[in-house]
């Protein structure tokens, strides 16, 4: 699977950014895709994740603030950020593997991964 994120930038603090996964070669009836960040001097972390029932996964950092949707059709997984504070600002990567969220949250291990996209809040 290739993942290529996109829509990274600065924003202001109480503004919204709008992240975007492009995904090929995904399995749509099974899989977990998470989006992760990792701000500068800190260990990466997960923010939220989505699997093929649909169901949402987030941080407590974020729950409220940031959405994960998919669109199938156009082999996307965003993540929608709204009111963002300068703690958010760091390299937001998403992630896909082929098993449960509930799996991938146990072992920490995703399969592929894109190359980033940062996020700066000011």
């Amino acid at each position: 699977v290739q993942l290529v994120e996109s829509g990274g930038g600065s924003a202001q603090a109480g503004g919204s950014l709008r992240l975007s996964c492009a995904a090929s070669g995904v399995i749509w009836d099974r899989y977990c895709v998470g989006w992760f960040r990792q701000a500068a001097g800190k260990e990466r972390e997960g923010v939220a994740a989505i699997d093929a029932y649909g169901t949402e996964y987030h941080a407590e950092s974020v729950k409220g603030r940031f959405s994960i949707t998919r669109d199938p059709d156009s082999k996307t997984f965003a993540l929608q950020m709204d009111s963002l504070l300068p703690d958010d600002t760091a390299m937001y990567t998403c992630a896909y593997d082929i098993t449960s969220c509930q799996i991938t949250a146990a072992t920490g291990h995703y399969h592929d991964w894109g190359q980033g996209t940062q996020v700066t809040v000011s």
